[in-house]
């Protein structure tokens, strides 16, 4: 089933809805999956609508407040796996955010039901080239970094 949403645009059930986008990251326009929490009835919540819009409205400074906690991240994990003392060629040093652009790909923004959590609830996944299994993904609360881990992190 397809739907038009005034807000989200076109959108298909496959459990929960999906469309696809082109959005600006990092100066590159960049085509992501856009996934809406809900049933196959294609009524969103208001709040579902608030968060995008609002993440829409300050996307232009959220992708780069978003590239700091990321790197965080990678330098821990990669401090956890051991790959800062024992070479790993998935896990090179990487130590500014700007070779970290060069190791992440912006593919989708993830909308979940508005009662899961309190506040503009956002997921945002990536691939990333040091783990291409579980990938990268970001929880934002009122567009601000909540937790950044695997992508089911985004979901």
């Amino acid at each position: 089933m397809t739907i038009n949403d005034k807000v989200f645009g076109e959108l298909d059930y496959q459990y929960t809805w999906v469309g696809y986008r082109t959005i600006k990251f990092l100066g590159k326009d960049t085509k992501i999956a856009l996934l809406i929490g809900g049933e196959d009835d294609g009524q969103f919540e208001e709040g579902q609508y608030v968060a995008y819009n609002s993440l829409m409205e300050k996307w232009d400074k959220i992708q780069y407040n978003i590239l700091e906690p990321i790197l965080n991240y990678y330098k821990q994990k990669r401090h956890e796996l051991g790959y800062d003392v024992a070479y790993n060629e998935n896990y090179p040093l990487i130590e500014t955010v700007n070779q970290l652009i060069e190791h992440i790909t912006l593919v989708g923004i993830s909308v979940p039901y508005d009662f899961l959590r309190d506040g503009r609830d956002i997921g945002v996944s990536f691939d990333c080239s040091w783990d291409e299994e579980n990938g990268l993904g970001i929880r934002l609360i009122n567009e601000k970094v909540e937790d950044v881990g695997y992508q089911d992190v985004a979901i």
